[in-house]
């Protein structure tokens, strides 16, 4: 039997995209901003509540797209839970990087849950499906708002 990672990878995209764990409006939060891709017809709602000490102290979506863009978003929430706003925006500008060239360093641990989301850079249009999520965090983080994947 054979192992393909790239099989692995997409089975991680099609259960959070079926499967979402961090959907869902939460009762409360302390901004929000939303995401739309007019060119496919992806929308995100991103809902931040902050601890006292600024940090994201939880993170949820409300989705309707494609798998890779729930996906996303379901990975995101679990890569900046926890996180300075600060901290969220160089994830940020690492993940899309990593989304437009496929390019993932080894032993980079904060980048390695969002590995599976890598192999989006060999099909340009996906890119923004899977970064739509990640310009509305940064819409939310900025005090909400409008976001559109570029």
């Amino acid at each position: 039997m054979s192992f393909d990672v790239c099989d692995l990878y997409q089975e991680v995209i099609l259960e959070h995209g079926r499967y979402p764990r961090h959907a869902g409006r939460p009762p409360r939060h302390d901004a929000t901003a939303r995401g739309d891709n007019p060119m496919c017809g992806d929308r995100v709602e991103i809902f931040l509540s902050y601890a006292p000490d600024g940090r994201i102290a939880d993170a949820r979506f409300d989705a309707r797209g494609c798998a890779i863009s729930i996906a996303s978003a379901d990975l995101m929430v679990d890569a900046v839970a926890g996180l300075a706003p600060d901290d969220a925006r160089r994830i940020f500008s690492r993940f899309e990087d990593m989304a437009r060239t496929g390019a993932c360093p080894d032993g980079d641990a904060m980048m390695e849950p969002l590995r599976p989301l890598a192999g989006v850079h060999a099909y340009p249009s996906r890119v923004k499906c899977a970064t739509l999520p990640w310009h509305t965090l940064m819409a939310a983080l900025e005090g909400g708002g409008q976001a559109t994947s570029e």
